[in-house]
């Protein structure tokens, strides 16, 4: 049950068009939906204001069906992370609004009710490192967030970067993505006074150990403020970005 489903339920009570046993009962049914497989977590957008994400990844296509159509069910917008083209041509079939993002690997459901708030910006070092900005970006539009990117300007051109500097300055979050030497969240974070949030990737060369090279850099970062997701994971920065970026909408 999402939050205006369970104001329009108090209401009821209230108005006496509900009882409160009545009430009491459709409530149990709210915590979790046992599936077998899975149990959905229906009050995690009464919590948190988002409803429960799917990780594709690891899951079967007909696991990613019945989990997508209980969500379905109760909540809008709808997120399911880590998807193949089969697995968005499955959701599609559930809900024609669904929308595959294909750089982010996501499939989406925006609620068309939601307006865009704050000013997120997302940035990347190299265009390699793009798929995963990009799950940051949608993660956060879905949820709520205005977002703008400004992709492939890391350390190799610094000028870049300093030739965009007042867009850095207007942001209430940014996250920088970025594989190989790991360098650049540590250089937007000393030039910014908003929180940065630091996504290392996987892309690099041998030396990098598949993002490892660059999460210890960012790690170590010198600068204040910098604050680091685990490797490749654009879905916690967005979610995390949002949410800062939230604190401030009231400047949008």
């Amino acid at each position: 049950m999402n939050p205006e489903k369970l104001e329009r339920l108090l209401n009821e009570v209230r108005k006496g068009t509900v009882s409160v046993t009545g009430a009491l009962e459709r409530l149990r049914s709210l915590p979790f939906e046992d599936l077998g497989f899975a149990s959905l977590d229906h009050h995690r957008s009464i919590r948190q204001g988002f409803p429960e994400v799917i990780l594709c990844e690891g899951k079967t296509p007909a696991q990613i069906r019945d989990i997508a159509k209980a969500l379905l069910k109760h909540h809008r917008p709808f997120l399911a992370t880590r998807a193949t083209p089969q697995v968005a041509a499955l959701i599609k079939r559930i809900d024609r609004r669904a929308v595959y993002h294909e750089a982010a690997r996501i499939v989406a459901i925006r609620d068309p009710k939601r307006r865009l708030q704050g000013q997120m910006l997302v940035i990347t070092a190299g265009t390699s490192d793009v798929p995963v900005a990009e799950e940051a970006r949608i993660t956060a539009e879905v949820m709520g967030s205005r977002v703008e990117t400004l992709y492939d300007v890391g350390v190799a051109g610094i000028h870049r970067l300093l030739g965009r500097h007042k867009r850095l300055t207007e942001a209430n979050v940014i996250v920088v993505v970025a594989g190989m030497d790991g360098v650049l969240p540590s250089v937007v974070g000393g030039l910014v006074d908003c929180p940065v949030v630091a996504v290392p990737t996987s892309r690099g060369y041998g030396a990098s150990f598949h993002g490892l090279a660059a999460l210890l850099t960012m790690l170590n970062s010198c600068a204040a403020g910098v604050g680091v997701m685990n490797i490749d994971n654009g879905f916690g920065a967005g979610c995390l970005a949002h949410r800062i970026n939230m604190l401030g909408k009231g400047s949008s």
